[in-house]
């Protein structure tokens, strides 16, 4: 592999590397239900109502891992089937997320130490992810890969907003000493902003590249 192809594989290492903490959690999480755990009150909604929960952490650890890869230029250029039927699994498994995360914010009680603010960005987000996937499904419908990639990038960055903010509530604990209230929805408010400013930037730079009028006379 040579240096070049390696450079390329460091933003989907770094995507996958990202997902291991929400994956882990979600693995953790249904081996609860399954499991036979004990009810206790910070896990009693999930026992309460299951299904909601399983799709979210299913599909949100397919959407993750597997968008990761979707990230890899040179992969994708070379397995342009391997591309698009990635990318059918990625609309299904990303609404999923998404649909599953606005149920579970709507119908499932507020957690303990959990500030109210924290409903209002889920629903935000939530509603912004679902909505990103949706209009990226439409453009490549139309043909307008351009713009599928860019609100695939937008729906993913929100999506594996959860990697992010497993590194925000940690930093917010080791320095202001609480992850909860309204502390941790302004640090899990912060990191889907975070990620998608990334993601523009992305957006922004690609364009930019694909515009260059060096690029252009090399083509």
């Amino acid at each position: 592999m040579t240096s070049t192809n390696r450079r390329g594989w460091l933003v989907p290492a770094g995507l996958v590397l990202l997902s291991v903490v929400p994956v882990a959690a979600g693995a953790i999480r249904l081996n609860e239900l399954t499991g036979g755990a004990d009810v206790t009150p910070a896990n009693a909604r999930f026992f309460a109502m299951p299904a909601p929960v399983v799709v979210h952490i299913v599909t949100v650890s397919v959407f993750s891992v597997l968008g990761a890869f979707q990230f890899a230029p040179r992969f994708r250029r070379r397995k342009p089937g391997w591309h698009r039927a990635a990318g059918r699994v990625l609309v299904v498994s990303g609404l999923g997320a998404g649909l599953s995360g606005l149920w579970m914010t709507v119908f499932y009680p507020l957690a303990e130490g959990e500030h109210v603010l924290l409903t209002g960005l889920r629903l935000v987000f939530g509603t912004a992810m679902v909505a990103s996937i949706a209009r990226a499904f439409v453009a490549i419908r139309r043909q307008d890969v351009a713009r599928h990639r860019a609100w695939m990038t937008r729906g993913y960055a929100i999506g594996i907003g959860a990697g992010t903010q497993a590194v925000f509530l940690g930093v917010g604990l080791s320095i202001l000493g609480t992850s909860s209230g309204i502390v941790r929805a302004l640090l899990m408010g912060a990191a889907w902003v975070i990620n998608l400013a990334v993601a523009e930037w992305r957006i922004r730079a690609g364009l930019s590249r694909k515009a260059d009028p060096r690029r252009l006379s090399r083509a």
